[in-house]
């Protein structure tokens, strides 16, 4: 703990009595750590193609699966850089699929009206 005294002076001319500051120095709330996949845990890979490519990530991550990568599936290369605007046209491994959850997802989309 630190303590800071001041005089200061009022706008009257008086002087004023010292003023008390006190700063704590707490430390930052701990980070919280993500959760392991446990070794060896698997599930069913959901099936994701027709649907927006962010509802599609957060459904694979909902399910367990963490490993997910993406690709324009119309072969420009572009980025998928807001997800919202883009649809799941298909996907590695197949939706029904049992994989482990440390399985890499594919998701290869199109922008909508595409």
């Amino acid at each position: 703990m630190l303590l800071l005294a001041a005089n200061a002076a009022c706008g009257s001319g008086e002087p004023a009595g010292p003023a008390t500051v006190t700063v704590t120095n707490t430390p930052p709330p701990p980070t919280p750590t993500p959760t392991p996949t446990p070794t060896g845990a698997s599930g069913v890979v959901p099936d994701v193609v027709g649907v927006n490519h962010q509802l599609a990530q957060d459904t694979m991550q909902a399910a367990g699966y963490f490993y997910l990568t993406e690709q324009d599936a119309t072969g420009k290369g572009r980025l998928l850089i807001n997800d919202r605007n883009w649809v799941v046209v298909s996907q590695l491994p197949t939706g029904g699929t049992k994989a482990p959850l440390d399985t890499k997802i594919l998701l290869r989309s199109k922008k909508i009206g595409e």
